[in-house]
């Protein structure tokens, strides 16, 4: 599952463009101007960033350079200004794509999972995590201590790979429902305690998980 973030100044097109990213399978975080998109930029990874270049208070042509000078996440611009001028600006910038309103959602979709591909492929990097001794497959689902495989349920194997990719961070129960179930449960945050009491099992002996009292939890305990 890549994580996405959509900067889009128009909640209209901003909600179109999350409710068919997140059903194609992708996690998507939204930002609706330059400062709140280089803040989302600034917390947490991206695998992908589509960005509007005429946003309040940063524009999408800063907004591009001062990500390119720190990272080469993989960035489509997705506007209205359709000129070969601004086209040829946004590439400079070293954007990956270059998309104008309107634009076809089904397009759109084969054009993110295209740079995603060419992304992965250039990085030559195994889609895994690593934690002292376990091994996250990714893609694959899959989990192992050393080289034995542990049998975790998806749901589980998703609670454990937010802890691992936020290491040191202390994750709530609402944090985790909202990123990895996409809605509030209205009560039901205890589901998430269930998950870490049967993760704690399958792992064994090894404490990975730090229960931080009446918050959440977290991997990599402070000594």
């Amino acid at each position: 599952m890549s994580k996405i973030l959509i900067v889009e100044d128009d909640l209209s097109i901003q909600a179109l463009l999350h409710d068919f990213i997140e059903e194609a399978g992708h996690s998507v975080e939204l930002a609706a101007d330059g400062v709140e998109a280089l803040a989302k930029y600034s917390e947490q990874p991206f695998d992908l960033i589509l960005l509007d270049i005429m946003l309040p208070k940063i524009d999408g042509y800063s907004v591009c350079e001062y990500i390119r000078q720190k990272s080469d996440v993989p960035i489509i611009m997705l506007t209205a200004l359709d000129s070969e001028e601004n086209q040829l600006k946004g590439l400079d910038l070293q954007a990956d794509d270059y998309i104008t309103k309107p634009f076809s959602m089904p397009v759109l979709l084969r054009k993110i999972a295209a740079v995603l591909r060419r992304s992965a492929k250039q990085s030559g990097e195994p889609q895994t995590v690593t934690y002292k001794n376990l091994t996250l497959d990714l893609e694959g689902y899959r989990v192992y201590i050393q080289q034995e495989s542990i049998d975790l349920t998806p749901r589980e194997f998703e609670i454990l790979r937010e802890l691992i990719m936020h290491q040191g961070k202390i994750l709530t129960r609402q944090n985790l429902l909202q990123t990895l179930w996409k809605y509030e449960f209205f009560g039901e945050e205890r589901i998430i305690d269930t998950h870490i009491k049967n993760l704690r099992k399958k792992l064994g002996a090894a404490d990975y998980i730090e229960t931080i009292r009446g918050v959440g939890y977290r991997i990599d305990k402070e000594n």
